[in-house]
């Protein structure tokens, strides 16, 4: 990437947050995902990292040497979450590893610019949400019994839940499906009494790998933000902290916009 994101490998500095905590991120490998999981590590957390193919290997091993670095376990589990079979191996490795899990954090997804209707395949559509929402299902369906009242599930959706972009007709759409999966999640495990929190972050343009790679013009992404850029996946990071953590424990069925000042009302 041109420039390189910033992820807050020489910026970000922990507090004991998350001191013993035991989290899953999917596409941790890069990007926000990546972000986060350094986060976790200097707030304390042991991280499970989540990534999906052989493309990703170098950059999961150096988000892992990062966690590493942080005094904090890392996990790699490689493979294709649209599989349930293989949700459920993630959560069953990270039981294994830790023990436990306290935090999931759905950050995995798909996305591909289009300019109309007819330019968008069946099966990319297809794609976009067997990849950005259906394996939240999986995933918290299969991680619930291994996580005790007071833990956190944070999904990752877009201020394009709010705003959606015309040329992200597949990812906006399943992004709005993110925004009302975690309130009623949350709803449910509070409902009955699991005490398990469920949030969300929307995330306004980040520059991330995702971009350059999907979107035309990367050059000019974010300008039209209120503060006239992109974010950096640094600047996200606190926002998944803080719902991880025990600060937020008065906290359930809520998004955290972090948009460069663009509106999520």
């Amino acid at each position: 990437m041109h420039p390189a994101a910033d992820h807050g490998e020489q910026s970000y500095k922990g507090s004991g947050k998350l001191e013993g905590k035991k989290a899953v991120i999917t596409g941790g490998d890069s990007g926000i995902g990546r972000a986060v999981a350094i986060a976790f590590a200097r707030e304390g957390a042991d991280v499970l990292i989540s990534y999906l193919d052989d493309a990703e290997d170098q950059d999961a091993e150096d988000t892992a040497e990062l966690v590493k670095r942080a005094g904090r376990k890392a996990v790699l589990v490689k493979g294709d979450l649209r599989s349930e079979s293989h949700c459920k191996e993630v959560i069953a490795k990270a039981v294994a590893e830790f023990g436990q899990i306290d935090i999931l954090v759905n950050n995995a997804a798909f996305q591909m610019a289009r300019k109309t209707l007819q330019d968008i395949p069946a099966d990319e559509w297809e794609r976009t949400f067997d990849t950005n929402i259906t394996p939240m299902f999986y995933l918290c369906k299969a991680a619930e019994p291994h996580m005790k009242p007071g833990s956190s599930i944070i999904n990752t959706t877009s201020v394009n839940a709010y705003s959606p972009s015309f040329q992200l007709l597949p990812y906006a759409a399943t992004k709005g499906a993110i925004q009302n999966f975690t309130a009623n999640l949350s709803q449910i495990l509070l409902g009955n009494k699991k005490g398990i929190r469920v949030n969300a972050v929307a995330p306004g343009p980040i520059w991330t790998p995702l971009i350059p790679s999907t979107m035309p013009e990367p050059e000019n992404f974010g300008s039209d933000t209120p503060m006239g850029r992109p974010g950096q996946p640094v600047e996200v990071a606190p926002a998944y902290v803080f719902l991880a953590s025990d600060e937020a424990s008065y906290i359930a069925g809520a998004t955290i916009p972090v948009t460069g000042g663009r509106i999520t009302i």
